[in-house]
């Protein structure tokens, strides 16, 4: 195992598609899987490896690249099958669509508009291309973009396909200047709990807790209430033309408040020996939110996953890792005695039903990120927690966090106190 890995990022955009050449993309994925399937075939055959990828490339109505990269992927498939045949793992072909798998500047470029966008072209057949703008996440727009313009950055392999009947385009690209430190060879794993108006970091070794800390910035949920506000009342009035404008300014306020909180997250978890950060996977969370019309409102737009991206991207860049896990029980399981019930959280306030632990919430959560992140990912086992530290509480604002009186949890008492724990950059 090695001590570093390249810092390599998967970037996942929606594709604009100019025109009608969704269904010229459309086609080449089903081609795609009929040279996939060919190639599996062939394997099952007996037909020499080195020999299927001219037999297939003679009947394919793809690039030769892209054919290429196909049937690389299906013979990896069948090298895993073969290696793990003891297993049963199954080997078998594929139904529906399959992803182009190209190289950049073979099967698809990318290039930046004067418009700020970035534009694609992905040869979907011979001499036959698709051409649109991307859109996405903020956080893999800004990566991407940067590696457009850099020396650092490597553009990789991409896959066109299509997810839910959305196209998409799944684009890796290398740093080559920076390595991140392997997961498994971390010291300090800080869990991490996001939340509508705060973020809570718990910093675990192998002694316990080493620190707590909960970073609030209830700006973010107050403003984007304003915005919409806002955007209610314009668009009652029918005034069209100032929604782009609303809609922009509160997207370059969120993103400057998101870079701060992820740049203070990465700046404390450095303090720690060889850190690593622990994200709930939260992918899915949104499918399983139903508590009204205004608290859906709320909850959807909650920048859960670009605060993540932000994290990551700037971890990567001190050589920090990050990991997700599963987000199952980690706000209602007592990170003392294990016991899980719904009823243990109550806003604020943690107390378990059964030991009578009580703790700020948020930080009870980020314990237990913290503790599945070294079960998930750790050779060395948890610590005892049998006591925690006092939760401090810093507040971002525009200028950064800021020394003020907040709220502290003491956790041999139970009670809140005011004090002044803040934090400065």
């Amino acid at each position: 195992m090695t001590d570093e890995q390249a810092l390599v990022k998967t970037l996942d955009f929606q594709l604009d598609i100019q025109s009608d050449n969704e269904s010229l993309l459309y086609d080449a994925t089903l081609e795609a899987r009929s040279v996939y399937n060919g190639a599996i075939r062939l394997a099952k055959q007996g037909v020499d490896w080195d020999v299927i990828h001219d037999r297939v490339a003679d009947d394919a109505n793809l690039v030769k690249n892209t054919t290429q990269r196909v049937v690389a992927k299906a013979l990896g498939a069948m090298e895993n099958y073969y290696e793990y045949d003891d297993f049963n793992q199954p080997s078998h072909t594929k139904d529906g669509t399959y992803p182009l798998r190209a190289n950049y500047e073979e099967g698809y470029n990318l290039s930046l508009t004067d418009d700020g966008d970035v534009a694609f072209r992905i040869s979907a057949k011979p001499y036959k291309h698709v051409k649109g703008i991307l859109n996405g996440d903020d956080a893999h727009l800004d990566v991407l973009k940067t590696a457009l313009t850099s020396d650092e950055w490597r553009l990789g392999t991409a896959e066109a396909l299509f997810h839910d009947g959305t196209a998409e385009l799944h684009v890796n690209v290398t740093n080559t200047e920076h390595a991140v430190r392997d997961k498994q060879n971390s010291q300090t794993v800080v869990g991490v709990d996001l939340n509508e108006d705060n973020v809570a970091l718990t910093a675990l070794s192998k002694d316990g807790v080493e620190d707590t800390l909960v970073i609030e910035f209830p700006e973010i949920k107050f403003e984007r209430h304003r915005y919409f506000t806002i955007r209610k009342r314009v668009h009652n009035a029918e005034k069209w033309s100032v929604l782009d404008t609303l809609e922009g300014q509160e997207e370059r306020f969120v993103r400057d408040r998101l870079h701060k909180v992820s740049r203070h997250v990465v700046e404390w978890s450095q303090q720690f020996e060889n850190p690593c950060i622990v994200f709930e996977d939260l992918k899915e969370m949104r499918d399983n939110i139903d508590y009204g019309a205004r608290m859906n409102r709320r909850l959807h737009h909650l920048p859960f996953r670009t605060l993540q991206h932000y994290t990551s991207y700037k971890a990567a860049f001190e050589e920090i890792p990050t990991v997700w896990i599963n987000p199952e029980f980690t706000s209602q399981r007592c990170p003392l005695c294990g016991h899980t019930e719904r009823a243990n959280r109550h806003k604020k306030r943690f107390k378990c039903r059964s030991c009578s632990h009580q703790d700020h919430s948020d930080r009870s959560a980020s314990v237990n990120i913290a503790v599945k992140g070294i079960k998930k990912h750790q050779e060395w086992t948890v610590p005892a927690l049998n006591s925690l530290p006092t939760v401090r509480t810093v507040r971002r604002q525009a200028s950064g966090a800021v020394d003020a009186p907040t709220v502290t949890h003491d956790t041999a008492t139970g009670y809140y106190t005011d004090g002044v724990e803040g934090v400065s950059d």
